[in-house]
C-alpha cells in the first residue's frame, strides 16, 4: 500500500511541522524588532552605525544562507561560542530575515511624509515618541504585505536548518523515506504540509495585521 506507513507517521510530521513553527514564530517576532532597529539607526544613527548596518545588510543578503547557518553552527565553536541546533538555526534565520526586512521597513519609513515628524515635533512629541507613534505605525501598513511575504518565505527556507539536525519536517522527511524508501510519497506528504502550513500563516498574518494595523492590509 502506498501510503501504508503515513499513520504511523503522523505523530513524527506534527511534531517536526510544529518545530517549523516555533522557528518561524521566533524568527518572525526577534526579526522584526531587529529591523526596525536596524532602519531606524540605519536612518538616524550616528555615522558608524550607519555604516555597521549597512555592511551587515550586504554580508548577509549578498552570502548563501546555508553558509551563514553553517558559520553559526560549525564556526563559532571555533572561538568558543558553542549553540544547540535549533538556536543556531533561530539565531541563523534571524539575522538573514532581518537583513532583508530592514531594507523593507526602511523603504515604508521613507514613505511616510516628512511633515508629519516635523508637526510632531512641533506639538511638543520627543523624536523617539514621534517614530513610535507616528512614524513607525504608517510605515508598517504601508510595508505589510512586503514583509509578510518575506516572513512566509523565511518558513520556506527553514527546511535549509535540516542540514545542522533540526528536527524539522525536511529533516523528518529524510528520516521517513530512509526508513519506508518511499521517496515519491515521502516527499509529496511532506510537500503538502508546507503548502498548508504557508497558506495558513499568510491567512493568520493578514487576519492580524487587519486587526493590529487596521482596513487596508491584504
Amino acid at each position: 500500500m502506498a501510503f501504508g506507513w503515513l499513520p504511523g507517521a503522523v505523530g513524527d510530521i506534527a511534531h517536526a511541522a510544529a518545530t517549523t513553527i516555533l522557528l518561524i514564530a521566533v524568527t518572525t517576532l526577534a526579526g522584526t524588532l531587529l529591523s526596525i532597529l536596524g532602519a531606524a539607526g540605519r536612518r538616524n544613527g550616528p555615522v558608524p552605525l550607519k555604516r555597521a548596518i549597512a555592511c551587515y545588510v550586504e554580508v548577509m543578503r549578498n552570502t548563501p544562507f546555508l553558509v551563514q547557518l553553517f558559520f553559526i553552527f560549525f564556526g563559532l565553536p571555533s572561538l568558543g561560542i558553542r549553540l544547540d541546533p535549533i538556536l543556531a538555526a533561530m539565531l541563523a534565520m534571524t539575522l538573514n530575515m532581518a537583513a532583508y526586512t530592514i531594507e523593507i521597513v526602511g523603504a515604508g519609513l521613507d514613505a511616510v511624509p516628512g511633515g508629519q515628524t516635523e508637526a510632531a515635533l512641533a506639538l511638543g512629541l520627543r523624536p523617539r515618541q514621534v517614530f513610535i507613534k507616528i512614524v513607525l505605525p504608517q510605515a508598517l501598513k504601508i510595508i505589510y504585505p512586503a514583509l509578510t511575504s518575506q516572513i512566509v518565505i523565511m518558513m520556506l527556507e527553514s527546511a535549509v536548518v535540516s542540514q545542522i539536525a533540526v528536527r524539522e519536517l525536511t529533516y523528518e522527511a529524510d528520516m521517513l523515506q530512509a526508513r519506508t524508501f518511499r521517496s515519491f510519497e515521502t516527499y509529496f506528504v511532506v510537500t503538502l504540509v508546507y503548502l498548508l502550513l504557508s497558506m495558513a500563516l499568510r491567512r493568520l498574518l493578514v487576519t492580524g495585521g487587519r486587526q493590529v494595523l487596521g482596513a487596508g492590509v491584504s
